[in-house]
């Protein structure tokens, strides 16, 4: 009897402890105060503030859609911008609720920096943008080039990885705000320019006087997945963030658009359309939200494909191919657990 109660009461330690770890802070205090979300200070096609203040782009898109599943309105979303050096020490400290900053996705990241990643909403490579007039058509001819870029990325790491693996020499001009950074590139203190290739290609469009002036060479030096990401120990909110961005790739899969599914809701006999929309009691409960969690950021915001064209695709200035960020069914890599 006595080994039957210890291990009885083990158990019951067991649940409480899970139960504890599953209950959170950050719901709450959303609801209450709707999303603090970290930006960047200016990414065309990520997050940008045109001059009137209003932020667009896919990473204010994915805040937009985690406020809309949250507090049922999408525009319940104060947006940070934040350098790159700032961004950890951010979402660290509280100061925001999520990061949604076109940052990598990393080991070290994951563990000692005590972060929680969500769903990668953009697949990425590092590359290097020169002036045309240089006549540069290859990374490999950069050797003693001078290189802008910013400090406390995996940019930074990768450049001085990839310049060892080539047995080449560079010189790193490492500027901390991203005006800053592209002026001193545009300006010519530097030969050449490394960040992500998407970013490249938004810096291109939106701050060179003559696009066409400058290339963005043929290397991808890295893997960038970038990816929404949140603080260690609210397991809870995780769950939200993470559930939310697959709501949005499962909506375009099942062709859920923000125009059309007020009529899949009352007219689809598919179970997971039901269950996504809310029309099957089940999946709101167990994220602690409202049924129309799903719902909510679709109809606001849109599916992924919705917002891919709209921000990065071909309804906007980038018109960057899907490629890698297509669906699973089309070749790519952008795949939903199962809403169940």
């Amino acid at each position: 009897m006595h080994l039957a109660k210890t291990a009885a009461l083990a158990a019951l330690a067991v649940t409480l402890g899970a139960g504890a770890a599953w209950a959170g802070p950050t719901l709450d205090k959303v609801k209450q105060n709707g999303l603090t979300c970290g930006v960047s200070t200016g990414v065309a096609g990520f997050s940008m503030a045109d001059s009137q203040g209003k932020y667009a782009g896919i990473d204010v898109d994915i805040c937009r859609a985690v406020a809309a599943a949250v507090t049922g309105d999408a525009n319940k979303v104060k947006f940070v911008p934040l350098t790159a050096q700032q961004r950890f020490t951010a979402i660290q400290s509280g100061e925001v609720d999520l990061l949604s900053r076109n940052t990598t996705y990393t080991l070290q990241r994951d563990t000692q920096l005590g972060l929680n990643f969500g769903p990668v909403i953009f697949y990425d490579g590092q590359g290097f943008m020169v002036p045309a007039k240089l006549g540069v058509k290859s990374a490999q001819e950069l050797d003693g080039a001078t290189i802008c870029v910013q400090p406390g990325t995996t940019t930074e790491l990768n450049l001085a990885d990839y310049f060892r693996a080539i047995k080449k020499q560079f010189k790193p001009v490492v500027i901390e705000k991203l005006d800053e950074v592209e002026a001193a590139y545009f300006s010519g203190r530097c030969d050449a320019y490394t960040t992500d290739k998407s970013g490249l290609a938004g810096t291109r469009l939106t701050k060179a006087q003559n696009p066409a002036d400058h290339v963005i060479l043929p290397e991808t030096i890295s893997k960038e997945p970038l990816a929404p990401a949140v603080r260690h120990g609210d397991d809870e909110w995780a769950d939200i963030v993470r559930w939310t961005v697959y709501a949005l790739l499962e909506a375009e899969e099942r062709s859920i658009t923000s125009k059309n599914l007020d009529e899949m809701a009352k007219t689809s006999d598919d179970p997971n359309v039901k269950r996504l929309l809310g029309v099957t009691a089940g999946m709101g409960k167990s994220l602690n939200l409202d049924e129309k969690w799903a719902y909510n950021a679709i109809k606001q915001v849109g599916n992924y494909g919705e917002i891919w064209d709209r921000d990065l695709g071909k309804d906007s200035p980038l018109k960057l191919e899907r490629g890698l960020n297509d669906l699973w069914t089309k070749g790519g890599l952008q795949y939903a657990p199962p809403i169940r």
